[in-house]
């Protein structure tokens, strides 16, 4: 047990340049708190003890901030930076290495008692604000960018913003390499990338546009030119036939 309680610890340490020392951690990091509380609520949850498990874990929501539901599966070396707001559902499953920050809700959405809530496999850092909604999976090492909206399954390594959350970039899942709020300062903005495509295709457009303007005048220049020497060799036909254009058509 305290050889855990050590482990955690020392990857908030590792994951937290603020943090000067364990003891600092004990005592003033909700996050690590709110861990505490969720294992005596779980083991209560785990001994058919609900509300007993219910209470404990609201004296830990009033201290912290942070709502964990006793029936949640939290991992080892869970890290939640500042905390406030975070919520994780009854069915939901977090694991090990993970890093949450304040404003998380792993949500769930039906109504009935069944796995309803998202599973965060080992590794994934879950931004600032970001909703994980439905018994959906994200995979290890990936990131949700912060106030994301994740409705549907996030493959391993990937890293996923926006509303809803689309994919912008994957790379093997490094579960030990910490990105903080699971945002990287290179990261593709997907509105301007779709605003180059878009530039690009109007481009192609214009230039294509253009060669069929050309065309068009080409052709244009060919019909005027026929139906000039149409008109021409009309005339000169009527002329040798005795036709005077001149005495508006008289034969003379």
């Amino acid at each position: 047990m305290f050889k855990r309680l050590r482990e955690h610890i020392d990857s908030i340490m590792a994951r937290d340049p603020a943090a000067r020392s364990r003891l600092e951690v004990v005592l003033c990091y909700p996050g690590f708190h709110a861990v505490i509380f969720h294992r005596l609520a779980h083991e209560c949850w785990r001994l058919g003890l609900r509300l007993l498990a219910r209470f404990v874990s609201h004296v830990g929501r009033v201290l912290t901030g942070i709502e964990i539901h006793p029936g949640a599966e939290i991992g080892r070396r869970l890290f939640i930076d500042h905390g406030m707001g975070l919520v994780i559902g009854e069915t939901g499953v977090v694991g090990d290495d993970v890093t949450l920050y304040h404003g998380v809700t792993l949500g769930g959405t039906a109504s009935e008692r069944v796995k309803r809530h998202p599973t965060l496999e080992s590794g994934v850092i879950v931004g600032a604000g970001a909703k994980i909604l439905g018994p959906i999976t994200v995979g290890a090492g990936a990131r949700v960018g912060s106030n994301a909206v994740v409705l549907k399954d996030v493959p391993p390594g990937a890293t996923v913003v926006g509303v809803p959350a689309r994919e912008v970039a994957r790379e093997r899942a490094r579960p030990s390499e910490f990105c903080a709020y699971g945002s990287a300062g290179d990261l593709p903005d997907p509105v301007a990338r779709a605003m180059d495509s878009l530039c690009a295709d109007l481009g192609t457009v214009r230039a294509r546009v253009a060669e069929l303007e050309g065309l068009l005048a080409a052709l244009r220049d060919q019909v005027e030119a026929s139906d000039q020497a149409a008109t021409l060799a009309a005339a000169r036909a009527a002329e040798a036939k005795g036709y005077d254009f001149a005495n508006k058509g008289e034969i003379r």
